[in-house]
């Protein structure tokens, strides 16, 4: 058995002899063991290895656990640590030695199409638009941690070889970006500021590892030397980058239909990874990082997500098992402790190497405005490791730099490390460290104060209807309005989840992405807007996330913000035959994921106007029911109100017999966006008097606002009323609902296809109408129990911050991400 092993061990630095005998049999019960050739014995082996790997991945993932650690533990299964101790015969029968001819190379092959799937995904831009703080904390941590891999080493090391401490070093110093953020995602962390900060410090060192790789390959050059390698790579990263790259970019310009690629286009591709792996092999590096150059240079997000579609499946669930396998087969626990290294020294170790990452976070924190409790808590999460730091350990075997102890031991310290990670953050409860606000609400903001309005934009389609809308929203220099402009991006490619604030339009910039060409008619956009109407002030951010995440994002911008009133677009847009046609169902679950969320007052815009129209409306109707909704959309129409072209009409339509609420649950719609608020039937309505009562005297002497008051029996008479307005206003502003237990709206609400706009909005987006107008669809911010507990414990928090330490941990990441907003001169400042 030991034989065996360590055969598999020296593979690559001892000749091993097999049969070149061409096999011919009449099938499987005559002739030679059909087992013998090397094909069909991978052919058993591949199976085995998808099995181990996906098993045990599928047994930790209840623990949150990154999949390549239940992909690594089950290739250690199969290895001879349990499989070859368990049934050392059937183990020498499944995996000779010869067997390795085939085996390893199909784990290259793996790794070659890994690196470019990486490539397609990685952005090495993002390290401009890193924090400084998240670049020196990964800067640290990948010097600090490489240094104490190289001491490490050398205290249980018996070859004492150079190359491998660096390789120690290397694999230490690594952070898994991947892995991390399936952790930060599981632990809902992202929106939290050190789960943002450890993202960007986990991408920033996964970028230097990788260049710190390409270095050590160099190093390892036995053919032409360390200074030949390097300098003949980076001619061909100059090659790849100035001339490869603008040629596909020409190619795809000028091939593209818009219909998608076709199989002999991303054939073509996958067969210039090869070629590039080639290159690199020849130059004297390595063929991945070949792959994972021509995974950079692709060009077009389209094809980088289409191609990883296509290729990450097949690459991570067929190919990667095998790799996996062989490093579990290269690892041997049994060879942790010898003769000359005792079992204690090895585990003393193991824990060393496990917090070799905290400390150059706590180190970094000497230098940054980083606080030591975060710097930790950043620390432990980078710890997490990923397969990069498996393929510099097996190019190291390559290489024949690390013996079986000295590669089991830093395997087992890897598995440690990104164990450890999960359970820890399962335990950590972040607090909302965002300074509290009082004015959540337009019904409650003065009217002297500014007014400030975060813009949700999907595409430029969105941009009139809410451009109009801001604009007869009544700005002046005595209520200034402050606009967010917030560009949400779904993630596609190599991007990765980010925001940015813009601070000025970039003109004349070329090779812009689809994304970055819509962000910035979206700037030019808003800024004209900002130029034409005065007392206006926009900020413009773009926000790249999946739509699962993209209602966090939102509420985060928009509490960071202290905004009074979001502005969402609804998921439907009218064509030009007049019909409501569906742009992108996800919007939908966006939308009702920010309404049971949200930090304020929230509008769904249901735009039923002509596509591009940039006429702000004229004529406004407030369709009155009652509750805390309808007063949120009064409260804005009355704003609306003071624009000198702008004409109101108020119609609050009673009830002719009034019912007793039975419940005093008042229920938010339905699915997702179901909510329930505690509601008083009689406050409310005293409420709704005093709102209307007020209303009314101080606009009894505006000639261009006009309050109806309407009787109706039931909901038929409510649709005759609605269907009478067809034709006279530009814009309708009604309220979701909730609080008004009205008979002329409790058999609407049973029919409702969008519970998120409640019976009134519902029936204005999804009836036919002759004319072209747009409808608010208003909710107001209410606070819940939970969200008061919520504010008081960020308000404790931030009196205790202040009262503490000189610096502002909190503020200060969050302006590394929004910059700040200068309220006395009004204006806005960033940081670049």
């Amino acid at each position: 058995m030991d034989d065996q092993s360590h055969a598999l061990d020296s593979v690559n630095r001892t000749i091993v002899c097999f049969s070149e005998t061409i096999y011919r049999t009449n099938g499987v019960w005559e002739g030679p063991n059909p087992l013998s050739p090397i094909v069909p014995i991978f052919v058993f082996q591949l199976p085995l290895c998808i099995f181990a790997t996906r098993v045990v991945q599928l047994l930790l993932k209840g623990f949150h656990m990154p999949s390549f650690v239940g992909e690594l533990i089950g290739g250690i299964l199969i290895g001879p640590t349990f499989f070859g101790k368990i049934m050392p015969s059937y183990y020498r029968w499944y995996f000779p030695a010869y067997s390795f001819i085939v085996l390893e190379p199909m784990a290259h092959f793996a790794l070659i199409y890994y690196a470019f799937v990486m490539g397609l995904r990685m952005d090495i831009l993002t390290i401009r638009r890193t924090p400084t703080r998240a670049v020196g904390v990964a800067i640290s941590g990948t010097l600090i941690p490489f240094l104490l891999g190289v001491g490490f080493f050398f205290m249980i090391s018996t070859s004492q070889k150079i190359s491998g401490c660096i390789f120690w070093g290397f694999a230490l110093c690594v952070s898994g970006y991947s892995a991390l953020a399936q952790i930060i995602e599981k632990q809902q962390l992202v929106h939290t500021e050190i789960g943002k900060l450890a993202l960007a410090t986990s991408q920033v060192s996964e970028i230097i590892s990788w260049g710190l790789l390409t270095m050590g390959l160099a190093m390892a050059n036995t053919r032409g030397g360390f200074f030949t390698a390097t300098f003949f790579s980076a001619l061909y990263v100059c090659f790849c980058f100035y001339a490869i790259r603008p040629a596909l970019a020409w190619i795809i310009r000028h091939t593209a239909t818009g219909q998608g690629y076709s199989e002999f286009y991303l054939c073509s591709v996958l067969s210039g990874v090869a070629f590039s792996g080639v290159m690199t092999d020849a130059l004297g590096t390595h063929p991945m990082i070949g792959a994972l150059l021509f995974g950079l240079i692709i060009p077009d997000e389209v094809l980088q997500s289409t191609l990883v579609e296509r290729v990450e499946d097949f690459v991570l669930g067929i190919l990667m098992p095998t790799f996996f396998a062989v490093c579990g087969i290269r690892t041997n626990l049994s060879s942790l402790a010898t003769n000359n290294i005792s079992f204690v020294v090895v585990m003393v170790v193991i824990v060393l190497l496990t917090v070799a990452k905290i400390i150059s976070a706590l180190f970094a924190s000497l230098f940054t405005t980083l606080p030591a409790k975060e710097a930790a808590a950043i620390g432990l999460l980078t710890n997490t490791k990923s397969i990069l730091a498996l393929i510099i350990l097996e190019i190291a075997q390559e290489h024949g730099a690390l013996t079986t102890q000295e590669f089991s031991i830093i395997i087992v310290a890897i598995i440690l490390m990104t164990m450890i990670v999960p359970p820890l953050t399962m335990v950590y409860h972040p607090v909302d460290n965002v300074m509290p606000y009082k004015r959540r609400t337009i019904e409650k903001s003065k009217a002297d104060e500014e007014l400030r309005v975060l813009a949700c934009i999907y595409d430029m389609r969105n941009v009139p209807s809410i451009i109009n809308l801001l604009e007869a929203s009544y700005a002046s220099q005595k209520s200034p309005i402050s606009v967010f402009a917030l560009h949400l991006v779904e993630l596609i490619g190599r991007a990765m989840a980010m925001i940015t604030v813009h601070t000025t339009r970039k003109a004349g910039t070329k090779h812009l992405t689809q994304a970055e060409a819509q962000t910035e008619q979206i700037i030019s956009a808003f800024d004209n807007y900002e130029l034409r109407c005065n007392g206006v002030m926009v900020q413009t951010i773009t926000a790249r996330a999946a739509f699962s995440s993209m209602d966090e994002d939102i509420c985060s911008i928009a509490k960071s913000r202290r905004a009074a009133f979001i502005i969402l677009p609804f998921h439907r847009q009218q064509a030009h035959d007049g019909e409501m046609e569906d742009i992108n169902p996800s919007i939908r679950n966006v939308n009702e994921n920010v309404l049971t969320s949200t930090p304020c007052s929230v509008g769904i815009l249901i735009d039923r106007r002509m596509p591009d129209s940039f006429e702000f409306p004229r004529r406004v109707a407030v369709l009155f029911f009652g509750g805390p909704d309808d007063r949120e959309a009064l409260a804005y129409a009355w704003r609306m109100s003071e624009h000198e072209n702008v004409s109101l009409k108020v119609v609050k339509l009673v009830p002719a017999k009034t019912e007793a609420p039975s419940d005093p649950m008042d229920f938010m719609g339905a699915g997702p966006a179901a909510v329930s608020v505690p509601i008083d039937a009689e406050k409310e309505k005293m409420l709704d008097d005093e709102c209307i009562n007020k209303f009314n005297i101080d606009t009894v002497n505006d000639n261009s606002v006009v309050f109806q008051e309407l009787v109706l029996n039931d909901e038929e008479e409510t649709i005759r009323t609605i269907k009478g307005m067809d034709g006279n206003h530009d814009l309708f502003i009604v309220g979701r609902g909730r609080g008004s237990s009205s008979p002329l709206t409790t058999g609407l609400a049973d029919w409702c296809d969008c519970p998120e706009l409640g019976p009134i909005g519902d029936l204005f987006a999804t009836s036919e109408f002759s004319s072209s107008f747009s409808v608010l669809v208003m909710q107001q911010y209410i606070k819940t129990a939970e969200t008061e507990e919520s504010e008081l414990s960020a308000e404790s928090f931030a009196r205790q911050d202040s009262e503490q330490l000189p610096w502002r941990a909190s503020s200060a990441a969050t302006e590394d991400v929004f910059g700040s907003f200068d309220s006395k001169d009004n204006k806005f400042s960033h940081e670049s």
